[in-house]
């Protein structure tokens, strides 16, 4: 899969984005993607459909609380699935730009 990334693994063209090149770039982080995963792929695409922004780590667990409920809408619940830098991680593999407030 031959995908233009920037350097820090970002698609360049949002378009490319498919589940396939999620796969493929949650693997090179070492990430197996699961329901759970997908779950908050789906609600971060959702979110930047709706107001063209990536969205941050706290606006993600509110969309996994608003969405999935208590038991899903958790910071650990996310750190579990996107271990390290979460809101940074999910954007990645959902194929969006990085969120502002990332370094």
């Amino acid at each position: 899969m031959n995908i233009s990334v920037d350097k820090e693994g970002f698609l360049i063209k949002l378009q490319d984005w498919s589940p396939e090149v999620a796969s493929s770039i949650a693997q090179k982080d070492e990430i197996q993607l699961t329901t759970d995963h997908w779950e908050v792929i789906k609600l971060v695409r959702d979110y930047y459909d709706r107001y063209n922004l990536s969205p941050a780590a706290r606006i993600i667990v509110k969309l996994l609380k608003d969405n999935l409920g208590d038991n899903k809408g958790t910071s650990i619940h996310l750190m579990q699935l996107f271990s390290g830098r979460p809101a940074r991680m999910v954007n990645k593999i959902a194929g969006l730009p990085k969120p502002t407030n990332c370094d």
